[in-house]
């Protein structure tokens, strides 16, 4: 066992639960901040620091082990800007960014949104490509984000990477992105319901068939 303090109070809890199993052995109950508990959805941000250092550390709950003397508080959510705008209306070019998030011409280039990050992305260098206009580098460096929101809590100039890259992500995917004639092929197979004998058929399995033809899955290169 060991003591972590979560929202200024002290626990006792085994130091072998991840700071999400954490909380729900102290007694939360968490009806917000936790969702898929595989490190994919972003909604269990986390900020800590240790008791006695002044550095704060930033993670996903569900992926991240307690340790001695941590003092933890969630973030879920964090309010940040959202442009509203129908993408069809929009073009694939810098003055889209720009008109949309104005406030990106105000990025310090501190880094803190890159310190921030639990992916380890580089969100100053996405944030770099949205000033610049440049939608394929902001979308593909930006693949991997999650919307947890921490870059955004973190950011001086009170800036909404995650937004901006979604954004670009949109404008990248309808307006920049080679076709791609299989995907248009297997919609029209799922309405016409090729596949439900196998739909049928995988939810009839137990939960650890699931996981063994999920782990034994063909994959890419």
């Amino acid at each position: 066992m060991i003591e972590i303090f979560i929202l200024g109070q002290r626990y006792e809890v085994p130091d072998s639960l991840t700071i999400l199993g954490a909380l729900e052995y102290a007694g939360f109950r968490l009806k917000r901040g936790v969702g898929c508990r595989g490190g994919f959805c972003g909604a269990c941000s986390t900020v800590f620091r240790f008791k006695g250092n002044y550095e704060l550390h930033y993670a996903l709950s569900c992926q991240t082990v307690v340790q001695p003397n941590m003092v933890l508080a969630q973030i879920p959510f964090f309010p940040a800007r959202r442009a509203d705008y129908h993408l069809e209306q929009l073009s694939a070019d810098i003055e889209t960014l720009h008109e949309q998030y104005p406030e990106i011409l105000h990025c310090f280039g501190c880094n803190t949104c890159t310190k921030a990050c639990p992916q380890e992305l580089d969100v100053m260098g996405y944030m770099s490509a949205a000033i610049r206009g440049d939608i394929e580098e902001l979308a593909e460096k930006s693949f991997d984000c999650i919307m947890c929101g921490l870059c955004t809590a973190r950011c001086p100039a009170e800036l909404s990477p995650p937004y901006v890259a979604l954004l670009a992500r949109r404008l990248y995917g309808k307006y920049l992105a080679s076709p791609a004639p299989q995907l248009h092929r297997r919609i029209k197979e799922i309405n016409k319901g090729v596949f439900i004998n196998e739909i049928q058929e995988l939810k009839s399995l137990s939960l650890d068939e699931l996981k063994r033809r999920y782990e034994e899955r063909e994959i890419e290169a």
